[in-house]
């Protein structure tokens, strides 16, 4: 059995950022990760992080505005007045870091367009922003001396009398399962992208941290709001960057029509993400789409200007579609991006359970809404990151370790041996794959009362064979079969939080568009979707969305 003061679970953005502000704080803090921490999701983050600097003429009000507007008034605005008047410090702090931000031809930290903005307010490094973030927040934690389980899997954390104590976890080298206390736990685990399929995720984006504090008594929020990011490489899933868009690339239909100047007169393909996904789609269902597509041209941009500013994106077209991007439009659909929803925090990272934490996308701060404005994610990572480590130190200096022993991982235990046991049957491949397909079809860019009912049957039949399911490799190193079966379990409860949620919402409101009630309901439905675990089953309740100063009103681009 282990002891720490804090521990992180995950070690992306929002995982590093906590560690590194815990670590400064003076406690004990150690990371676990199931992959090495630059291998984390944050590293697939393409276009850069948002903030308004008062010396480019910016305001972090007007920041928070788009933020809220985008959100389609989903959004707390007590909790995104925090973010965009802290996102400066946060991004000057990573420059400090060692982060090389492109620079303007002044030398200055430059900035792009992005989505749903009416001011260019969003920093970069080329189109791998996250990756270049990743990198120097592992130097600094590393630096710092904070410890890494690296290759670990988390399998429950432990609650005693309603406060969480720690974690069960399983070194995924050894098959060895542990005990590790801690006075505070931060959950940082990241998305449930592969719940759908496909997902510009990547295959550890599986739910696991939300599933977990959900289990532990902690409460769900939003999680009907499910982001389709408007251009993922046809087939593949495969994310093309905003980044694209940002440097002026138009959306053409089979017509060769450039429909956003259509839907989005003002804004055009920088339109939130969710109105764009929905034009797309709107092209694609009436036919005027490409084999199910529509099609991204960056040609009049230029070679030069494409190998400097979108090189990442530029090398997966031509790997991924076989397209060069500088010679032919590149054939696009909305594919599922991010998760709004999550484990329900306030902006200190504190859950509904004592000494549980949560930052970055597992989740909900309620910065984010009913759409997250492209640019955002990376932003919420580092601001609440940041204040979840410092508010758990501060915890973990004033507490003491729950009394815990090892018998507190015997029920994981008696369930991995459950799963080894259970006779030849299906494996997790095929239930996965059926589970997100079933996402994909009842409750993607456009949903309807009748489809999403029979979606929660498909996910009731899927949960039941899901308990059958067999698990061919019996070893205990790098057993993947295990983990994959135990991830599966993770994500179908996360689908089912999803569909409930989205099957109580009678309206549409930013990502959640339903074609039977396509208004959207402010005297009824400004309010957030709560979901607790009743009995093993979603416990639905409400919550009045924070409004401060600004009034929602009707939402054009």
């Amino acid at each position: 059995m282990y002891d720490h003061d804090v521990l992180i679970i995950g070690a992306g953005l929002a995982g590093m950022r906590a560690a590194l502000a815990a670590t400064e704080a003076g406690v004990n803090v150690a990371v676990v990760s199931k992959v090495h921490p630059v291998r984390s999701h944050s590293n697939a983050a393409q276009g850069g992080i948002n903030a308004a600097l008062t010396d480019r003429g910016d305001d972090w009000r007007d920041h928070a505005y788009d933020t809220i507007k985008g959100s389609d008034f989903l959004g707390d605005q007590d909790a995104i007045e925090i973010m965009c008047r802290e996102a400066g410090d946060e991004v000057i702090a990573m420059e400090h870091m060692g982060a090389i931000f492109n620079r303007d031809e002044e030398g200055r930290l430059g900035t792009r367009n992005f989505g749903g903005q009416r001011q260019a307010r969003t920093f970069f490094v080329a189109d791998f922003t996250g990756q270049a973030l990743l990198h120097v927040l592992y130097e600094q934690i590393v630096k710092a001396g904070a410890l890494v389980y690296e290759e670990w899997f988390v399998l429950s954390l432990i609650e005693r009398d309603g406060e969480c104590g720690g974690v069960v976890m399983m070194d995924i080298r050894t098959g060895k399962i542990e005990v590790v206390r801690a006075k505070a736990v931060i959950m940082a685990a990241g998305g449930l992208g592969r719940v759908f399929e496909p997902s510009t995720n990547a295959m550890i984006c599986t739910g696991d941290g939300m599933s977990l504090a959900y289990k532990a008594g902690a409460s769900l929020m939003d999680m009907e709001m499910v982001q389709y990011h408007p251009t993922t490489l046809k087939g593949s899933g495969v994310l093309i960057s905003e980044a694209a868009r940002g440097e002026g690339a138009y959306l053409l239909n089979s017509e060769n029509d450039r429909f956003m100047l259509k839907y989005a007169p003002e804004f055009k393909e920088l339109a939130s993400r969710d109105v764009v996904s929905r034009c797309e789609q709107t092209e694609i269902n009436e036919g005027r789409g490409i084999d199910g597509c529509v099609l991204l041209d960056v040609r009049h941009l230029g070679e030069k200007y494409i190998s400097e500013r979108l090189s990442q994106i530029r090398e997966l077209a031509m790997d991924f579609a076989n397209v060069d991007m500088a010679k032919e439009p590149v054939p696009i659909m909305p594919g599922m991006h991010y998760q709004m929803g999550g484990v329900k925090a306030n902006v200190d990272g504190e859950t509904g359970v004592p000494g549980l934490y949560a930052a970055g996308e597992v989740a909900c701060v309620s910065v984010h809404g009913g759409n997250r404005l492209g640019a955002n994610s990376l932003l919420d990572t580092l601001v609440f990151g940041r204040r979840s480590g410092v508010h758990a130190a501060e915890r973990a200096k004033n507490t003491s370790h729950l009394s815990i022993d090892d018998s507190a991982a015997k029920p994981d235990r008696e369930n991995i041996e459950r799963l080894l046991l259970n006779d030849k049957n299906e494996s997790f491949g095929k239930i996965r794959f059926d589970m997100g397909t079933a996402m994909k079809e009842h409750f993607g860019v456009f949903r309807e009362n009748s489809s999403m009912a029979e979606g929660i049957s498909k996910l009731s039949l899927i949960k039941e064979r899901a308990q059958s399911v067999y698990v061919a490799d019996k070893t205990n190193t790098f057993n993947t079969n295990l983990l994959f079966t135990l991830e599966l379990g993770f994500m179908i409860e996360c689908a089912e939080t999803i569909a409930s949620s989205a099957f109580d919402r009678t309206e549409s409101r930013g990502a959640h568009t339903r074609t039977d009630m396509p208004d959207r309901d402010d005297e009824n439905w400004l309010k957030h979707i709560v979901v607790s675990d009743k009995d093993g089953k979603p416990n639905i309740s409400y919550q009045d969305v924070v409004i401060t100063d600004w009034t929602p009103t009707v939402r054009q681009y």
